[in-house]
């Protein structure tokens, strides 16, 4: 492997070497996220901090160079600001460092905003993309092994998972029982469905809550998780088949907005207004979900996916009659953005992964297989992915395969 000249010094002092020893946590100690799945057990501990070559857990090599998209021109047009860079060396963990290599990458409507440097105007390109990752951690830091080791299944989010291979922070990750897709999509979509309806929503037995985009990635955890607080869902979606699916994880009324007028269907069905919504959508389905809105309600911007395509990011609405409407019932609009409410995360995400294991939340996947191309394998289609989410065609999380390196044994 090629390492920077500052890497290499940091590792010459000693003859390559690494070794592994068993190691029983001590009595009392907080274990780590792993003891969610079944408490502690002997770890392998790798010590890499004299090792000049790593070997990953069943002998293969990893390689030097690997595959990586980068933003190499600030865009919000996928295919332009991404280029897939061939022979980008592998990092190297830090001492507090897990080197991952991505079997799972998931894909975000704010893919698009990330490439366009909407979210950090002094970032300039070229810099990495991606979001959140699954995959098996193949070599760390010495500090890292005090709760990790090579061969574990993690997840994470973290700018740069568009890589055959990432540098987390331990602390960052999250260990698996096994490396699974489905894991993936509590990583952001379950997690923003989680806490902004726990924090914002104030859900209860008998509110009406419409979710817009219901199917997607984050929509299908509202609907799931306002079923679980014994409220009455509504859900807007493109499809007759997105429908179904709604129906199968328990939305009570799905909208087919490409066949009946949602306003309408609202105004019939719920002329008293709905006392919550979740909204992914933006411009003229905001304008509508606005003016559904109970006396009382509360209305959750957590994305405007309509708008993010074009140059501004925004699709215009209605705002100027905004204070009078919010004023004439009481109203709310709340907006949410998941890097506010961090000290939330962990909480969320080990209340999701029990959910998920008890068979009480379905995390759907969408691995683009009904696609024109096929399924979405490799950093290349994630091009493909990223047009997919757009053209409104997904069921629940769009999620991309990376196959293993042909120099892997694995």
């Amino acid at each position: 492997m090629s390492f920077s000249a500052k890497s290499v010094a940091s590792l010459s002092c000693r003859a390559p070497r690494c070794w592994w020893w068993w190691r029983q946590p001590s009595c009392g100690a907080a274990g780590p996220a792993w003891s969610y799945f079944g408490g502690s057990r002997p770890r392998p501990i790798l010590d890499m901090s004299y090792s000049r070559h790593f070997l990953d857990f069943q002998g293969s090599s990893i390689p030097s160079s690997m595959k990586k998209l980068v933003v190499t021109k600030l865009s919000q047009n996928f295919r332009e600001a991404v280029t897939l860079r061939q022979d980008s060396p592998v990092p190297l963990p830090g001492d507090g460092d897990l080197l991952v290599r991505n079997r799972f990458v998931g894909i975000n409507a704010s893919d698009i905003n990330y490439s366009a440097g909407r979210y950090d105007a002094s970032v300039k390109p070229p810099f990495d993309i991606g979001f959140e990752g699954v995959g098996d951690v193949v070599a760390l830091g010495l500090s890292a092994s005090a709760d990790y080791t090579v061969g574990q299944a993690v997840a994470y989010v973290k700018a740069g998972s568009f890589a055959e291979y990432t540098v987390v922070p331990a602390k960052q990750a999250v260990p698996l029982p096994s490396v699974k897709p489905e894991f993936l999509t509590l990583m952001v979509s379950g997690a923003t469905a989680y806490i902004s309806l726990k924090e914002l929503g104030e859900l209860s037995e008998g509110k009406k809550v419409l979710v817009t985009a219901a199917a997607g990635g984050t929509g299908q955890f509202a609907v799931q998780l306002a079923k679980a607080a014994k409220c009455h869902v509504i859900g807007t979606c493109s499809s007759d088949e997105k429908g179904g699916f709604l129906k199968s994880i328990g939305c009570d009324r799905t909208i087919n907005y490409k066949t009946e007028n949602v306003e309408s269907v609202l105004r019939k069905d719920y002329p008293e207004g709905v006392d919550v919504v979740y909204e992914s959508v933006g411009g003229k389905m905001f304008d509508l979900a606005l003016n559904s809105l109970a006396t009382k309600g509360r209305l959750i911007v957590i994305g405007f996916i309509a708008g993010y395509q074009n140059p501004t990011g925004l699709q215009p609405v209605k705002a100027e009659l905004l204070p009078a409407k919010l004023l004439k019932k009481s109203a709310s609009i709340r907006g949410f953005f998941l890097n506010h409410y961090l000290s939330e995360y962990k909480m969320a995400l080990k209340h999701l992964l029990k959910m998920y294991e008890r068979g009480d939340l379905v995390c759907e996947v969408d691995f683009g297989d009904m696609s024109p191309e096929g399924k979405f394998t490799g950093l290349e289609s994630v091009f493909r992915a990223v047009d997919y989410m757009y053209m409104g065609k997904n069921i629940g999380k769009i999620v991309v395969e990376l196959p293993h390196s042909v120099n892997s044994k694995l």
